[in-house]
């Protein structure tokens, strides 16, 4: 008779251990490309597709110039094109969140909540992939609320963007929310 509560106990504990890792498993940080060459990585990069983001809502398409300062940190100056055709730019830094490593870094713009909050307003930026030659990029953050993917040129070929989604996939990403970039047609023919 006591065996019920015996087995009952260790289906529990079992169970609640299941759950646990299927759930630890989920919460896994992204992993990152090792030994990222910034010198490489620094240029310009055509966002390509993105998870939707507040401070991106107007992007119809986006770009990123990254320089690299002889300090080691990179200048960053990100351009965004609204469906109506305006630019809007915002500049900031990006350096390492580990001295020597190179595949995580902060990124702070120069805007009144950086200057506020100094330290406290930036953003995690962590290449999870880089493709050979450096022609296209997967980025994100620690708990996934940021994607992009990223290219070298405003247009991929069907290989590149599969390749690309395969990679966030595999990191946990929901790639079902991207928000594309618009075509250059599409630009500046918005209804008035």
């Amino acid at each position: 008779m006591v065996k019920l509560p015996v087995r009952f106990g260790i289906f529990v504990m079992a169970s609640f251990l299941a759950i646990g890792f299927a759930h630890s498993a989920d919460n896994l940080e992204p992993k990152t490309v090792d030994g990222v060459d910034l010198k490489q990585y620094q240029g310009t990069w055509y966002e390509i597709a993105r998870l939707p983001m507040f401070f991106q809502r107007k992007c119809a398409q986006s770009e990123a110039l990254y320089a690299l300062k002889d300090d080691g940190n990179i200048a960053v100056t990100n351009r965004c094109r609204t469906i109506e055709g305006k630019w809007e730019e915002a500049t900031g830094t990006a350096s390492p969140q580990v001295t020597g490593k190179t595949d995580k870094l902060w990124v702070v713009f120069d805007n009144w909540f950086s200057r506020l909050l100094p330290g406290v307003a930036k953003g995690d930026y962590w290449i999870l992939d880089v493709s050979e030659g450096y022609r296209t990029a997967v980025v994100g953050n620690p708990d996934r609320k940021y994607l992009w993917l990223l290219s070298r040129t405003p247009a991929v070929s069907q290989a590149d963007k599969e390749n690309m989604l395969s990679k966030a996939r595999q990191q946990g990403y929901d790639t079902s929310r991207l928000i594309w970039r618009e075509d250059d047609s599409k630009i500046g023919k918005a209804e008035k």
